[in-house]
C-alpha cells in the first residue's frame, strides 16, 4: 500500500466498510514514526476505532482463508529433502524448494476446515503426480546451485530441528490454521 495519511486510510475504512491488514500495517507505520500526530489524526483514528466498535468497520483478518497447496508442497519437499539430507552430506532448504514448487502449482484456496479437506482430497487424487514433479525439479535446482551465502541454507537437522522449522513455516504461512495444543 502506498503511503497515504490517517485521515485517507479511516475514509477509505469508513467508504468501504473494512479495514484490511495493509490498511492497518499502514496505520501503524505512521503511528510508529511520527514524533507527534495532529489533532486531526488523532480524531481519524478515534472515529476509525469507533466504527470498528460498532461493526461500521471491518477489521479483515491478516489470513481468513488458507493454500492447501502450501501444505502438500511442504509435505513432500520435507519427506524429499529429509530422504536426500538423510543419505548425502548435502544440505537443502525446504523454504526456497517449497516457493519454487508454488509457483508453478496451481493455489487451491480454503476458507473452512471442510472446505481444505475437499481440496486436499480433490489434489491428492488429480495433482500429486504434478506436486512430486515440481517439487523434484525444485530440488534438482537447488542440489544444482552452488552453496552461497546470498540465501540461508538450513543446517544439517536432526529430526526435531526439522519438525520445528516446519512447524514455524507453517505458522508463518497459516497462523491460524492449526490447532493449538491445550496444556
Amino acid at each position: 500500500m502506498s503511503a497515504m495519511s490517517i485521515g485517507k486510510i479511516v475514509e477509505h475504512a469508513l467508504q468501504d466498510g473494512y479495514l484490511t491488514p495493509a490498511m492497518e500495517a499502514e496505520v501503524g507505520r505512521i503511528c510508529d514514526h511520527a514524533s507527534e500526530l495532529s489533532i486531526e489524526e488523532y480524531m481519524a483514528l478515534d472515529r476509525l476505532m469507533g466504527a470498528l466498535l460498532t461493526g461500521e468497520v471491518v477489521a479483515v483478518p491478516r489470513k481468513q482463508f488458507i493454500n492447501v497447496m502450501e501444505d502438500l508442497v511442504l509435505t513432500e519437499a520435507v519427506a524429499r529433502v529429509a530422504e536426500i539430507e538423510a543419505t548425502s552430506e548435502r544440505t537443502l532448504d525446504v523454504g526456497d524448494i517449497a516457493a519454487y514448487a508454488l509457483n508453478r502449482l496451481p493455489p487451491l484456496y480454503a476458507t473452512t476446515e471442510e472446505g481444505a479437506s475437499w481440496q486436499r482430497q480433490r489434489a491428492k487424487a488429480e495433482l500429486q503426480d504434478l506436486i512430486s514433479q515440481q517439487v523434484g525439479e525444485a530440488i534438482s535446482r537447488n542440489l544444482d546451485r552452488p552453496n552461497d551465502d546470498k540465501t540461508p541454507v538450513l543446517a544439517k537437522n536432526t529430526g526435531n530441528e526439522l519438525v520445528s522449522q516446519v512447524s514455524k513455516l507453517l505458522q508463518a504461512y497459516a497462523p491460524n490454521f492449526e490447532q493449538k495444543a491445550q496444556p
